[in-house]
């Protein structure tokens, strides 16, 4: 089965564009030009990943994303804002509610397909060597449901938040650098700036402050993050 893309962007020259191309490339596109119908197809539909505007009529980018992520069926399916804006401040509160990646208008078909293949590599989790729940101090990563909790109560995390723990879980006590996180975390995805791995940590600290777990997550200062139980 091929992989499904849903897009959604209301300018109609680019939002046939992305299907073309994403079609070309062998993916399957449903195509929508605003959030409404957008959330309405997703109701009955699961989607590999999303490729959303961030200025559209009625519900923005912004709003969707929140929306996409405090649904439990919903909240693992990555996310590429596709905008014209482009100062850092609007990369930041993309990523910051829930984006995986941001792409600047006007962009290269091959680069945004080239994206998407790195996320959907880095969504993937081998099965067949992991070890299915890891342990730190009560909190639990499932990586057979893609789930962590506490105690039975869940803790509900983005893709990339999940795919982060799951590395530092993997990788206790050992002080790693942005540069290494973003190649051991985010893969080949050469276009990523290393203060996006900040934004992610901050949402990752904040997911775990409910179980007081979010001072395993340790700034070294001159280096980078630690996940340690001391």
């Amino acid at each position: 089965m091929a992989t499904m893309i849903l897009v959604i962007e209301d300018d109609t020259a680019i939002r046939d564009m992305l299907c073309f191309s994403l079609r070309h490339s062998s993916f399957s596109c449903e195509p929508f030009s605003d959030a409404e119908q957008g959330l309405a197809w997703l109701k009955n539909n699961q989607p590999d990943l999303i490729l959303l505007d961030w200025m559209l009529p009625g519900i923005d980018g912004i709003e969707f994303i929140r929306r996409l992520r405090s649904n439990d069926l919903w909240s693992s399916i990555p996310v590429i804002m596709l905008t014209a804006k482009g100062e850092s401040e609007d990369m930041v509160k993309g990523l910051s509610v829930g984006a995986d990646d941001y792409v600047n208008k006007p962009f290269s078909p091959a680069e945004l397909v080239a994206r998407i293949k790195a996320i959907l590599r880095r969504c993937q989790t081998p099965e067949a060597e992991e070890v299915q729940n890891l342990e730190v101090t009560g909190l639990v990563l499932d990586t057979k449901s893609h789930r962590v909790s506490v105690d039975g109560q869940r803790v509900d995390l983005g893709p990339t938040e999940f795919r982060l723990l799951h590395f530092f879980m993997k990788n206790t006590e050992r002080a790693y650098s942005r540069g290494q996180l973003l190649d051991h975390v985010w893969g080949d995805m050469v276009y990523i700036e290393e203060r996006t791995v900040d934004v992610h940590i901050r949402r990752l600290r904040k997911a775990l402050e409910a179980t007081g777990h979010e001072n395993l997550i340790q700034t070294v200062r001159g280096v980078g993050y630690r996940f340690s139980e001391d």
